[in-house]
């Protein structure tokens, strides 16, 4: 067995039109905080404890993140790990952010929602 090389994830790129625009959005809705911030993108940190930040990358003739078809039922890229999904679930649909049902098999709970620009994001307990 080789030994693991990694110990996290640094990073995560989510395509959007406008970094700024979406910066809100990921702060207001999403509780994200800014790290700093240029006209090609936004670097935000999801939690104060978090290794892992989200850039904002603005794209041209931008399309929303597609996951091609597969039969495993997997629509996006990334899941976020809630502090209460039902919490969560509850205050994105408060906030009239595109949710989609929730769903789950035995101890695991799951949905995806939409970001402004359509990209989908998952939330996982």
């Amino acid at each position: 067995m080789v030994k693991p090389f990694f110990r996290g994830m640094e990073g995560v790129f989510i395509p959007v039109k406008d970094p700024k625009y979406s910066a809100k959005w990921y702060e207001e809705i999403l509780g994200f905080t800014l790290i700093y911030i240029e006209e090609e993108a936004a670097v935000m940190r999801i939690a104060e404890q978090s290794q892992t930040v989200v850039c904002l990358v603005r794209t041209l003739n931008h399309q929303p993140m597609v996951f091609p078809e597969n039969k495993f039922g997997v629509g996006k890229y990334y899941n976020f790990i809630p502090q209460d999904i039902e919490e969560t679930y509850k205050f994105l649909l408060e906030r009239n952010v595109k949710v989609n049902q929730m769903s789950g098999e035995g101890t695991t709970r799951f949905f995806t929602f939409y970001d402004p620009d359509g990209n989908p994001l998952g939330v996982c307990q």
